[in-house]
């Protein structure tokens, strides 16, 4: 089993905190986010999960379903749980956490060799895994187990792929839902006055015009 940006994610089965959980029959036509956490009952993963609770409304309206995982126990997610409820101030956690395997963890790449537990064995990373509504993965970003990670990009990069997956645009550096858009280069000049409603080609030193702006397609 290998995790490959634009392969289908490979499929499993765990326990989970809403029982056992086929992933790729819960995940069915849906956006899916995975994301790991090193272990339950640590400092930094708990502002995490928190921080999940507080942006589920905007991955909820982007279609998203949302997935924790780590090789900690069902029993340990639902007592961490409520420390997460508390400590965030948050009435729920309202999407599942997979008791997952350190051999699972290892085939999808989520452990951090520079962060061990009680008996010497390596943590789970903080990986993130965007998959498509076909199943595919379209993003990976892997933290190591020291850094929290921060949601509102990973919101911003989600836009970005759903928006790339319906029109024919790129994002540039720092873009946000509403910036302007990159043609991308496999449109001819042609066929991008035939799919925006305007696009602006950039003024360069090389002559080249490569760089080609159009506002946001979907707003």
């Amino acid at each position: 089993m290998s995790v490959q940006l634009g392969k289908e994610f490979p499929n499993f089965k765990a326990d989970s905190t809403i029982g056992h959980l086929d992933f790729h029959q819960y995940i069915t036509g849906s956006w899916a986010i995975m994301f790991s956490h090193p272990a339950d009952y640590t400092p930094v993963c708990t502002t995490e999960l928190g921080a999940v609770v507080k942006h589920a409304p905007e991955f909820e309206k982007r279609g998203v379903k949302l997935i924790g995982f780590s090789i900690d126990s069902v029993e340990d997610h639902k007592g961490w749980i409520e420390d997460i409820k508390h400590y965030n101030s948050v009435n729920e956690v309202n999407f599942p956490l997979i008791a997952g395997t350190r051999e699972l963890a290892s085939q999808f790449g989520m452990l951090d060799p520079d962060e061990i537990d009680g008996t010497g064995m390596p943590l789970t990373a903080r990986c993130v895994f965007i998959i498509g509504p076909d199943k595919k993965l379209k993003l990976s970003i892997l933290y190591p187990a020291s850094t929290g990670r921060n949601f509102n990009e990973i919101i911003r990069v989600l836009d970005s792929l759903q928006l790339t997956a319906n029109h024919k645009v790129a994002t540039p550096a720092n873009w946000k839902s509403g910036d302007r858009c990159m043609v991308v280069p496999n449109l001819s000049d042609e066929q991008a006055s035939a799919r925006f409603s305007e696009f602006t080609k950039a003024d360069l030193p090389s002559g080249k015009g490569y760089i080609r702006t159009t506002p946001d397609p979907s707003k």
